[in-house]
């Protein structure tokens, strides 16, 4: 599960039986192989202006009929940008089934509560109507997160588009490159690092968490069993502790949670208020405290005049960054008539 990406567990059991390797198998991955850094060279705004003039109007009005119907799915469309960007870069593979059983990225744990594919093969189908073979579902995944943010009230950025969509999709690598929600400093800045992305990016881009939820599975070792001892984690302001264990029984049972409390169906710069009152849900939101720069981040987006302005615009710049990972554009990958299956 990506730290700064809205959580909503189905499968939830499952989960924990991987976390603790994750970050072992990442360390080795890194070490033989190489980062999957930004690049982009061959995106750029405007891309289907003349082959495809309607599309991000179809995508748009796609995607807000679905927001008015259920305004969770913002918080879902934005995490599904972010997973498919950290495992190969965002070239659609966390869309693709399995060609095996159980060996595709969506059937890996962190991607088990994955949900708005619905919605991207509704935005690819009309599209599809109108321009067929020309618009990626890569390119759709990075609208569509645009979009959601637009719709719930956040700032709006021009997403660079001309991405093509990749034709393999692994399990193995969404468990080996997204990282936990239970990850500390030193690991969320190494992933990201990873990925060529800043500690500013990882500051910026935690603010996802501004819209969303997540259960009381995933803050259950938090709340009643940080180290292994019966105990509560120390930088959780011990009041709002209380009122969580009230609503989140030992073993993880109990209501959804709001990820920004009171603030969760709308894309503001609220979540780093909470954050800095040690408020912050997960263990990666309270980390965000324990570097200089993610902390200064914090500190200025929770008390600032100016913080929604600013977040806006430096989430839209973060995400325009994460969209250019590892892309793949001219005559690589393909364009997909169905997003779940290479054609």
């Amino acid at each position: 599960m990506l730290p700064f990406i809205i959580i909503h567990i189905h499968r939830e059991m499952a989960v924990q039986t991987r976390v603790v390797s994750i970050f072992f198998i990442q360390l080795v991955l890194l070490a033989v192989s190489g980062p999957n850094r930004v690049d982009g060279a061959g995106l750029r705004t405007g891309y289907y202006d003349e082959s495809c003039p309607d599309a991000e109007t179809i995508a748009l009005k796609t995607i807000r009929k679905a927001i008015s119907k259920d305004v969770t799915v913002a918080a879902a469309l934005l995490r599904l940008h972010f997973h498919d960007c950290f495992v190969r870069g965002c070239e659609a593979s966390v869309l693709l089934d399995a060609a095996e059983e159980g060996d595709a990225e969506k059937d890996a744990s962190p991607n088990f509560s994955l949900r708005g594919y619905d919605v991207i093969d509704d935005v690819k189908s009309a599209i599809e109507t109108s321009c067929p073979g020309v618009v990626s579902c890569a390119d759709i995944l990075a609208l569509a997160a645009r979009d959601a943010v637009r719709l719930t009230g956040g700032s709006f950025w021009k997403a660079e588009t001309g991405r093509r969509d990749g034709r393999i999709s692994l399990s193995k690598e969404a468990d080996e490159n997204l990282p936990s929600s239970n990850f500390n400093i030193a690991q969320l800045k190494q992933n990201f690092a990873s990925k060529g992305l800043t500690k500013k990016d990882l500051a910026v881009l935690s603010g996802a968490h501004t819209i969303g939820v997540t259960s009381c599975f995933v803050i259950n070792d938090r709340l009643y069993n940080f180290t292994g001892r019966s105990d509560t984690d120390p930088a959780l302001d011990p009041t709002f502790a209380s009122e969580l264990k009230k609503k989140c029984k030992p073993g993880g049972g109990g209501p959804v949670l709001e990820l920004d409390q009171g603030s969760s169906k709308i894309s503001d710069a609220h979540f780093y208020k909470a954050v800095k009152q040690n408020r912050g849900l997960l263990v990666s939101d309270a980390a965000l405290l324990n570097d200089h720069v993610t902390r200064a981040y914090v500190n200025r987006q929770s008390t600032s005049a100016a913080a929604g302005a600013t977040f806006g615009r430096d989430f839209g710049e973060s995400m325009e960054k994460m969209g250019r990972i590892g892309v793949l554009t001219g005559n690589e990958g393909e364009i997909r008539k169905r997003c779940a299956f290479v054609n």
